[in-house]
């Protein structure tokens, strides 16, 4: 079977068949299977679980940001003064 594909639609299985290290084939099978079923429902669910950030109390993690700007900051100073960070 011979099958003509435009050149964006190849390009995007082909970085899925990279991304996934499988085969082009079975990409674009596995690709028209879930086109024509109607919908593309997930392999596998997706699971998130909350975990403690460990921050110790007092430390407000909404300006966690802005001690890094600080920091890079600092260290962008010390560099520009030929010192060591």
């Amino acid at each position: 079977t011979t099958l003509t594909i435009d050149d964006d639609v190849a390009n995007q299985l082909t970085e899925v068949a990279h991304e996934s290290r499988v085969s082009f084939k079975r990409v674009l099978n596995e690709t028209l299977r879930r086109g024509m079923a109607g919908s593309l429902p997930p392999e596998k669910p997706f699971l998130l679980r909350a975990h403690d950030g460990g921050l110790r109390p007092g430390i407000d993690d909404r300006r966690l940001n802005e001690l890094v700007f600080d920091l890079e900051e600092q260290r962008f100073a010390a560099k520009a003064d030929g010192r060591k960070v």
